[in-house]
């Protein structure tokens, strides 16, 4: 503890783990200014070896919207908790133990036939939840953080025929129609296609570049557009801000817009993320090598997180033109002509010779002169 004078007054200063407290003590008496600077020093001693204050009787249903109110909260956590809410709403935290997860459990199966997977799901967004009252100091450790899953079995992920493809489009609204078809000729994630935007997409060089993805190694990269996403973009192009947007503002969810265009369209249940695995598989049988597919997609390899940058745009612009000719067969618009026809107006809709020169260039460049 240090006493300063300041002008007339004492100021006291007291170092706390490095941390300098600086408070005056309003007098210019040095007797009562020595006082009033220890019980400063005392004060902060005492807070700061002080444990926090927890709430273990905070119900789940108030730590929720506290959650929620934080802006942590993701959309699967908001899907979760409409779940999780009527059975642990009124249920104190302090409560929560891995028998009352099992009970959980055996309530969710006898309510309706779903799988463990499901009920797995619902368990993680209880437990990232209690985590989050760990960091907040609402209770001091997490009691299901070692919780045992059940193991999930495998489950086919339906791909998407053409006549699917077909029927969706033809029954999907507008907005839904064309975020599908960029998902069906980009593999994009639902929230990298709804985060997109203008500045990010290249007409010149017909290229998009992920604005914004959930992992490091998908931002940014290179996706060469085929015919009828570059038209799609070419028709509705703007200098800036979201490409897709539901009457001038950002889309949050499609989960409602969705479920109404697969009933519509008459087709089997399948969710948006399985459009991804659509590309995919379309590349696959293709003979487009795992390589490039995965840098399309912007994927890790297994555990080493190795990315993969080298893969060069030549390489994804003939995978792109391989899917192209696919459509073309496979999928041919309503007016006779194929789904892929660009505009035929419009200047610069094939790649501009620079960009062909730029791609032989790294085709012939050595590996060294690529990294």
């Amino acid at each position: 503890m240090t006493l300063y004078k300041r002008g007339t007054v004492y100021w006291s200063y007291v170092w706390i783990d490095g941390v300098r407290h600086a408070q005056s003590t309003k007098t210019g008496n040095r007797r009562l200014a020595e006082q009033i600077d220890q019980k400063h020093g005392e004060e902060l001693r005492l807070r700061n070896t002080q444990c926090p204050e927890l709430k273990p009787e905070i119900r789940i249903a108030e730590l929720a919207a506290r959650f929620l109110e934080s802006g942590c909260a993701k959309e699967w956590h908001r899907d979760r908790l409409k779940v999780l809410l009527p059975y642990f709403a009124d249920m104190q935290v302090l409560r929560i133990t891995k028998g009352i997860i099992r009970q959980y459990r055996a309530e969710r199966h006898r309510q309706k036939t779903i799988t463990e997977t499901t009920v797995n799901r619902d368990i993680e967004c209880l437990r990232h939840l209690l985590y989050w009252a760990v960091d907040e100091g609402f209770i001091a450790a997490n009691p299901i953080a070692r919780i045992r899953m059940e193991r999930e079995r495998r489950k086919k992920r339906p791909v998407l025929s053409p006549a699917e493809e077909k029927l969706l489009l033809q029954a999907a609204s507008p907005h839904l129609r064309d975020i599908t078809i960029v998902a069906l000729d980009t593999g994009m994630r639902r929230g990298e296609i709804l985060h997109q935007r203008w500045e990010d997409v290249d007409f010149a060089r017909r290229l998009l570049y992920v604005t914004h993805s959930k992992t490091p190694e998908g931002e940014a990269r290179e996706i060469p557009l085929t015919g009828r996403v570059f038209q799609l973009l070419f028709e509705n192009q703007d200098t800036e801000g979201l490409i897709f947007t539901f009457k001038g503002k950002p889309i949050g969810s499609l989960k409602t817009a969705w479920k109404t265009a697969i009933r519509r369209a008459g087709i089997r249940r399948t969710r948006f993320h399985y459009l991804r695995h659509t590309f995919n598989t379309r590349l696959l049988e293709l003979g487009v090598v795992r390589e490039v597919r995965m840098a399309l997609l912007g994927h890790t390899f297994g555990d080493t997180h190795e990315s993969y940058e080298h893969i060069e745009l030549p390489l994804k612009r003939e995978a792109i033109r391989k899917l192209e000719a696919w459509l073309e067969t496979e999928i041919p618009n309503k007016e006779g002509g194929n789904a892929c026809e660009l505009p035929s107006t419009a200047a610069g809709t094939a790649p501009s010779d620079s960009a062909r020169s730029e791609d032989a260039r790294r085709l012939t460049s050595t590996p060294d002169a690529s990294l």
